[in-house]
């Protein structure tokens, strides 16, 4: 499986000007690159490189970097179209679709730029990076990160890594291929009922409590509505710096959240059965004061963070579909919509049983998480001679 460790360097100030020069460089070659390539119609990368490569080696790149330039910007439309066919920027005919179509993609200066191993080398032990800049090679930059990022570039890197830079510092995003343990026979399975009063409740007891995110993301609303009012260039770019603050807050709680569900099936060994909750946004009608907190609920990352983790740790782990599991009633399996009495509270009609509405749902979950594992496996009975 593939990884990215990210590592921060640390240059001179001689090094983080060219570093940052080079950024520069390499988005406004790839810039100029992606108006050739919109004007002839974004033509295969090797044509592309015929009426391109010429210009940006006389524009100071070497050949790796101006390589990379050029299938950098033909990844950008690819993207594009697969975005377009997918329907992410509106139907045909909508100002968001024409827009996107009608002009070529364009990058930022400080946007990512890649880099293969015949222009980024590392020296692990001395903790350093060589790397192309268009002041020449750069020698002995510093880089920092944790023991187990380190661990995970010396034995496990392989391929490009990306150069950005984010609120003037520098950092190098690189990719690891991971061994896969094998997958274990399950003992059972952790349903994680995953919502937003309450970011995850399993069937082992675990309940991660949504209140302070949820606090949080408020507090962060109305700074956003009084930056906005405000609307000077100071106000932006606080509104810029605060949204990456809150997204980095989000993503490393789901993290702790994730890792909790993931050891405790791994130490248990059972596995996880997650709800599939694709497209329920377009699914859902609430009223407008209600539309914010949906669609800043994070449970997609959630997912995958869940997912990644427990492919790393050889953990089963199944999605399954959740109509009814807040309905149903995990002892009797009665489904009836007045079940659910509140947020909170479910009591079955049927046999009277009350639980946190959560805590039945989760048991519904793993119920359904092992059903599905015991239809998809492969057969173990022997073949018919």
């Amino acid at each position: 499986m593939k990884l990215v460790t990210q590592v921060k360097l640390m240059p001179e100030a001689d090094q983080a000007a060219a570093l940052r020069a080079t950024l520069r460089t390499v988005n406004k070659s790839a810039n100029w690159v992606s108006v050739v390539a919109f004007e002839r119609g974004v033509p295969r990368e090797y044509e592309l490189r015929k009426h391109t490569y010429a210009e940006l080696k006389a524009r100071g790149l070497g050949a790796q970097a101006a390589q990379h330039v050029i299938k950098k910007v033909r990844d950008a439309y690819t993207t594009l179209k697969g975005n377009l066919k997918a329907g992410n920027l509106g139907k045909p005919g909508s100002k968001r679709r024409a827009r996107a179509e009608s002009r070529p993609v364009a990058f930022r200066l400080d946007a990512a730029q890649p880099y293969d191993d015949r222009c980024l080398s590392w020296q692990y032990d001395q903790r350093t990076v060589s790397i192309w800049t268009v002041a020449g090679r750069l020698k002995g930059v510093r880089f920092a990160c944790s023991p187990d990022a380190l661990t995970m570039l010396r034995e496990d890197r392989k391929g490009e890594s990306d150069l950005i830079e984010r609120d003037g510092v520098f950092y190098l995003i690189a990719t690891c291929d991971i061994p896969e343990p094998q997958v274990y026979e399950p003992a059972g399975f952790v349903g994680v009922d995953l919502g937003i009063a309450n970011i995850a409740t399993t069937s082992t007891g675990y309940r991660a409590a949504g209140r302070g995110l949820n606090r949080h993301r408020e507090r962060q609303l109305d700074l956003r509505k009084k930056l906005q009012a405000k609307g000077t260039k100071s106000a932006k770019r606080l509104l810029k710096k605060r949204a990456r603050k809150e997204a980095r807050h989000t993503a490393n709680v789901n993290h702790v959240v994730s890792k909790t569900i993931v050891t405790t099936a791994e130490r248990t060994g059972r596995g996880i059965a997650l709800e599939d909750l694709t497209g329920i946004r377009s699914r859902v009608r609430l009223r407008k004061d209600q539309r914010t907190t949906l669609h800043s609920w994070s449970f997609h990352q959630l997912a995958t963070f869940v997912e990644y983790k427990a492919k790393r740790a050889g953990v089963p782990l199944v999605y399954v579909d959740p109509a009814y599991t807040s309905q149903e009633c995990s002892q009797c399996h009665h489904i009836d919509r007045k079940n659910r009495v509140d947020q909170a509270t479910f009591a079955c009609r049927a046999c009277g049983t009350l639980l946190h509405a959560d805590d039945n749902a989760s048991h519904n979950i793993a119920r359904r998480g092992e059903t599905a594992w015991t239809s998809g496996r492969e057969s173990r009975v022997p073949a018919t001679p």
